[in-house]
């Protein structure tokens, strides 16, 4: 088990951190989002490393800002 976190800049509600939830859930091998909207901070626990490409592409599909 691998665990990422990155930061997401524009979250401003839980709609906001649901919408990020969603996208980077839906990556392979991915089996929990965290995400604090107070802080930015994303945490991913997944089944291996993730591409952090890929990731920075959900959270764009979501509508916001992926920081690494």
């Amino acid at each position: 088990m691998a665990e990422t976190t990155f930061a997401v800049q524009g979250m401003t509600c839980g709609h906001c951190a649901t919408s990020v939830q969603e996208e980077v859930g839906e990556l392979r091998g991915v089996r929990k989002v965290d995400v604090d909207v107070a802080s930015g901070l994303v945490v991913v626990a997944s089944e291996e490393e993730l591409d952090l490409d890929q990731v920075a592409n959900a959270v764009r599909v979501a509508g916001y800002e992926f920081v690494q």
